[in-house]
């Protein structure tokens, strides 16, 4: 368990690993999205996060909260630092690549 702590240390840069302060127009948006809940679940569930992060709770509070793993929690809360709520959406491009014949 030790090398957890150190680890997890490490990630968020020795201290709390917490979202930025949000402004107005982001809580906004962010409390747009619970209340209608008619998004897609990823975007909600990251929408969880960061509202519960901005609340001051703690990654694996969070994580327990919206039933995902610890470093998801940080990935997205570290995502939103740097882009903000385009971290909401998701990146996935699933599939087989396509067969480019000469």
């Amino acid at each position: 368990m030790g090398g957890d702590v150190r680890s997890d240390r490490w990630r968020c840069g020795g201290r709390a690993c917490a979202v930025r302060r949000l402004t107005d127009q982001e809580g906004q948006k962010l409390q747009q999205i619970m209340r209608r809940g008619s998004t897609s679940a990823v975007r909600y569930r990251r929408t969880m996060m960061l509202l519960a992060s901005a609340g001051g709770n703690r990654v694996p509070v969070i994580a327990q909260l919206v039933q995902a793993d610890e470093g998801t929690g940080r990935e997205v809360i570290h995502r939103f630092d740097e882009i903000g709520l385009a971290c909401l959406d998701p990146q996935c491009a699933g599939g087989r690549p396509r067969l480019l014949t000469p």
